[in-house]
């Protein structure tokens, strides 16, 4: 073979395989587009994207006439994105002065120049996530969406306000076992009012998509949510907060002067069995009462004394007997049928008034 054909045929081998080589690189592409192009798009997204939970305004519990007995209030964390995309130089710098003194004004943590400087910084550091204020209110939120550059929004003022809320009981530990309060367990939300009516209480949740920036941090997409939040259903209870008041009054004065463990009352109203009032107290390590059990609902009890008290009324309305007249109770022991009844006290009372059988529980 002479030189020239064999330079030509070395040559052609070389340019097979890299025909060959870029026929494959072009099919591996048009696969990944065609064929797996919808798997690893929806890839990079999730890596990129995410819907976050939006909770929903929580119902209120209230009083039978209306008052606040729980309620949601909102809270705000308000961020600022640095490098909103509508926000050049021009805009910023125009109006970073006039910002830094209404925020300087409004929370009066820090100098117009502290606030300026700190902006500044991150806008320099290329921050879309910077923490301006947390916990703040409602009003203060609506103040804030007349400041000089936030009043544009997110893309050209850079605001981002999330909302999260906090329950709140008005009466602080008024009747705040039965209130009940919300859990994250497991078991989700069961105590008191508030896991009872859960479902009803919670509203139903919205959806907002984040996308994730530098420094694995999420940010709003949109200034709206993609599904808004629905509020809650109020519940409304038989309650009555001034007699409720009395009672937990009168029972606290009662355990203090007996230093008794913990205890409970309920009143009912007798005509509509409306329960106006639920108390229970128990006596923690530092010697206080407070609210920590429901007694009333979650411990039982022999109901013997409470059908002695509905028998004497029976028998004192009636005209049976009068609360001096006078019982003999025997030796402490009675046989009704095959069961033998014995006495709070061993080899009984002897006689005693019907007063005294109801003081000393015979």
């Amino acid at each position: 073979m002479s030189l020239k054909k064999e330079i030509v045929w070395r040559v052609g081998v070389i340019y097979i395989f890299m025909l060959a080589f870029a026929v494959l690189i072009v099919g591996k592409i048009l696969y990944l587009q065609l064929i797996e192009g919808g798997k690893w798009k929806e890839q990079a997204q999730n890596l990129t994207l995410k819907d976050i939970t939006i909770e929903s305004n929580r119902g209120d519990i209230l009083a039978e006439d209306g008052r606040l007995l729980a309620s949601s209030v909102p809270y705000y964390e308000i961020r600022m994105d640095t490098r909103s995309t509508g926000m050049d130089d021009k805009i910023f710098n125009s109006k970073i002065d006039s910002l830094s003194l209404k925020l300087s004004k409004l929370f009066k943590d820090k100098s117009a120049r502290q606030y300026k400087a700190e902006i500044i910084t991150a806008r320099k550091n290329g921050e879309r996530f910077f923490l301006i204020k947390r916990r703040v209110n409602y009003n203060q939120l609506k103040e804030l969406k007349q400041f000089p550059l936030f009043r544009l929004g997110q893309y050209k003022g850079g605001f981002i306000a999330i909302q999260t809320n906090l329950r709140i009981q008005p009466h602080v530990s008024l009747a705040s076992r039965t209130i009940g309060y919300t859990t994250q367990g497991e078991g989700g939300n069961v105590v008191g009012i508030e896991g009872a009516y859960d479902q009803e209480l919670k509203g139903v949740e919205g959806v907002r998509l984040m996308q994730r920036i530098n420094g694995n941090i999420w940010m709003p997409v949109h200034d709206g949510n993609e599904v808004e939040p629905k509020d809650g259903m109020d519940v409304v209870t038989t309650i009555d907060v001034d007699i409720q008041d009395v009672a937990e009054n009168a029972l606290l004065k009662q355990l203090i002067r007996h230093e008794a463990h913990h205890g409970t009352a309920v009143l009912m109203e007798v005509s509509t069995g409306d329960i106006k009032a639920i108390v229970n107290l128990e006596r923690n390590s530092k010697g206080q009462y407070i609210e920590s059990y429901n007694y009333a609902i979650g411990e039982s009890r022999a109901p013997g004394s409470t059908f002695k008290l509905a028998s004497i009324i029976a028998l004192l309305e009636d005209g049976y007997v009068d609360l001096d007249d006078t019982i003999n109770t025997g030796k402490g022991e009675v046989l009704y049928y095959d069961k033998k009844i014995t006495d709070t006290k061993k080899g009984g009372h002897g006689v005693i008034t019907v007063k005294e059988v109801f003081e000393i529980s015979s």
